[in-house]
């Protein structure tokens, strides 16, 4: 079946659609009362809409959640997970009825908020507001990319996202509508729940907009079918509609109203967050003729009836399946979807890469980086990618030719001055799968993206964030473009390896260790040049950190990471000459070395041996590998780059000093 066909089962009667949405309503008003927390209000007023989703329209199948041409639901409103988590055990992904029981607890797989990798069914992790339209952005961007690539024989599904007002008051919102509508993501189609609710109390205390002209302003097609949240056909009509619409991305906007059909609390701004008491809860259940004395009661003809619908595409499946082996492209296809595949290859890539670095030749890690992400996309065709706006200053140019809607094969991405929508973006890519995004900007900007990096992390998504101009040798921009505080602050996230690598040959390194990593990864990069270092490895990058000069029984241990790495070469030859014996370590990631055997991390860092840690940025948190910090703790400053190093204190004499005391002190 092509997508765009309804997958409505022919024995579904009014009465038993009505019976199953109000079974969904029972078990949305359930799992929190159970749970005594979560947001049953939004469950309820969306019921028809999802059922609309699951029996009539999407194509998937529930036996295979991870089929790759399934059409893609995105919850983006991810408090209202208990609906999602309804329509997961209804229509058979074996998300059992004893897990939305659990609903909220320790260890289920019902979470507060829908978490990729840990439900079948769900496709990305969501719950900030916004975020989950951002990556539904990424899936439709990646969904074209492929199906220009291998054809609709093998890709041809839409991405559906909902999302209500707080997704789309949250600024990352604007940025990825913009976004969409520029490049044409046709098979992008979003449903807004406009319930006109916060949990403050009704829009009117802070929003006026206007989502009709803001959406038709952005390029999309905007499909109003105002209070016909309860109405089976209409919704049907709305999303068949959007899905012969191949120009634009569409935004479905439906007045519903939160809580409904609850005979006190519907409309009202109670029925978002605070569970509904058991009165309430009984009161409901009775206007719908469900049984008022149990919990969590599917009917088994309800249960059929989902069940049904849940397996209609299993037989698509199994066709796509055939064509998919009988398809010439079908190693490039299984490549793409192979994660120890694009480990191998790129890792390779990236490391012969390495060898075109000559030793004493001046190069910024950003230009290094760039020479690198060249041969790393020529030998993995489904790295993609590009920067906000910066492409030429960070070093994140993939490939020629541009990715839009007149170009659908093209491999670069133009994001423009939208961070947090390409990191959204970015993770959103990645979980559809098929291809491993990679995306730029400033290191101060990191900022801007940080709510979708830190989810990047959670989820565990592959993408690549190249962060340049790492310190204050930025240089004339001054302290609103030098990040201080940005690098730790990246290191803080679980699961985000970083990797500052000291010179170009590092760099090769640290996309070698991107490459094989399965989940992100965040490149810092200079702006400045730095020389290639004699004793620089790019295989020793994947251990985090390794001896550059000296051995352990040094007298002292300096450490550091990129732009300081040289700063200690240099100050280790003053050292040396003087009668102290001086080790320099290259840390280019704190992750990695933490990952390493203790006699390894040992050996690098010997106990009861000074060390003096010297880094371009805050020197909070390098007490735990180092007894004396050179690092600034303050913002910087407009000046030429090398001369607020040095008046900040990076430099060599202040290096050595302060390693001379070290000694005297240990």
């Amino acid at each position: 079946m092509s997508a765009g066909t309804s997958t409505s089962p022919s024995d579904l009667t009014p009465e038993l659609e009505l019976k199953g949405i109000n079974v969904i309503r029972g078990l949305a008003m359930d799992g929190p009362l159970q749970a005594n927390s979560g947001h049953q209000g939004t469950a309820m007023a969306l019921a028809p809409l999802a059922h609309v989703l699951f029996t009539r329209i999407m194509n998937y199948d529930a036996s295979t959640p991870d089929w790759p041409d399934r059409d893609r639901f995105v919850l983006s409103g991810g408090h209202a997970s208990i609906l999602l988590y309804s329509m997961l055990h209804l229509t058979g992904f074996g998300l059992e009825l004893d897990e939305l029981r659990d609903f909220r607890q320790w260890d289920s797989r019902t979470p507060g908020h829908p978490e990729v990798g840990h439900t079948p069914g769900v496709e990305v992790t969501t719950g900030p507001l916004g975020q989950g339209f951002g990556n539904a952005v990424g899936m439709a961007i990646a969904e074209r990319m492929l199906r220009a690539r291998f054809g609709d024989e093998l890709c041809d599904h839409y991405v559906y996202v909902t999302c209500g007002d707080g997704d789309l008051s949250e600024g990352v919102s604007h940025e990825a509508a913009s976004l969409a509508g520029h490049q044409k993501l046709g098979r992008l189609i979003a449903i807004y729940d406009d319930n006109r609710i916060t949990i403050d109390g009704s829009t009117d205390l802070s929003l006026s907009d206007d989502p009709v002209s803001r959406f038709a302003a952005y390029g999309w097609q905007v499909i109003d079918i105002g209070d016909a949240a309860n109405d089976l056909d209409v919704l049907t009509s709305a999303l068949e509609e959007a899905r012969s619409h191949s120009e634009a991305p569409t935004m479905i906007v439906v007045r519903s109203h939160i809580g409904f059909p609850s005979p006190n609390l519907t409309d009202h701004h109670s029925a978002h967050g605070n569970p509904f008491n058991d009165e309430e809860t009984a009161l409901t259940k009775a206007v719908m003729d469900l049984p008022v004395d149990q919990r969590f009661w599917v009917p088994d003809d309800v249960l059929a009836m989902y069940r049904s619908a849940g397996s209609h595409g299993a037989d698509r499946r199994a066709a796509w399946s055939k064509r998919l082996a009988a398809s010439p492209s079908v190693g490039e296809w299984a490549s793409a979807w192979d994660a120890s595949a694009d480990s191998d290859v790129g890792a390779a890539a990236a490391l012969k890469a390495a060898d075109s670095f000559d030793v004493g030749a001046s190069v910024a890690t950003r230009k290094a980086s760039q020479q690198v992400l060249t041969a790393v996309a020529e030998a993995v065709p489904h790295v993609v990618g590009g920067s906000a706006d910066l492409t030429g200053s960070n070093g994140a140019k993939v490939a020629a030719e541009a990715h839009d809607a007149d170009s659908p094969g093209g491999r670069q991405i133009f994001f423009g001055v939208r961070e947090h929508a390409m990191g959204a973006a970015m993770v959103g890519a990645a979980h559809h799968g098929g291809v491993i995004p990679v995306g730029g900007t400033f290191l101060v900007f990191a900022d801007y993206m940080r709510p979708s990096v830190r989810l990047a992390a959670m989820s565990k998504a592959k993408c690549v964030f190249i962060w340049s101009h790492d310190s204050v040798g930025v240089g004339e921009d001054g302290p609103t473009h030098q990040p201080i505080e940005q690098l730790m602050s990246l290191r803080a996230i679980p699961d985000l390896r970083i990797i500052r690598p000291a010179d170009a040959t590092e760099t090769a390194g640290a996309w070698a260790a991107a490459m094989s990593h399965d989940g992100p990864t965040g490149l810092i990069l200079s702006r400045q040049g730095l020389p290639v270092l004699q004793h620089s490895d790019a295989q020793s990058v994947s251990r985090g950190a390794y001896r550059l000069i000296g051995d352990a029984a040094a007298d002292i241990t300096l450490v550091g990471s990129g732009s300081e790495v040289a700063l200690c070469v240099d100050a280790a030859e003053q050292l040396n000459q003087s009668s102290i014996t001086v080790a320099v370590v290259s840390m280019p990631s704190w992750e990695l070395f933490e990952q390493q055997p203790d006699d390894y991390r040992a050996e690098i860092l010997p106990a009861g041996r000074p060390v003096v840690s010297v880094e371009a940025g805050t020197t909070l948190g390098w007490a735990r590998y180092a007894t004396a910090s050179i690092g600034i703790d303050r913002f910087g400053a407009s000046a030429p780059g090398s001369l607020v190093m040095e008046r900040l204190g990076l430099n060599v004499e202040n290096v050595v000093e302060t390693a001379r005391q070290a000694v005297e002190s240990a």
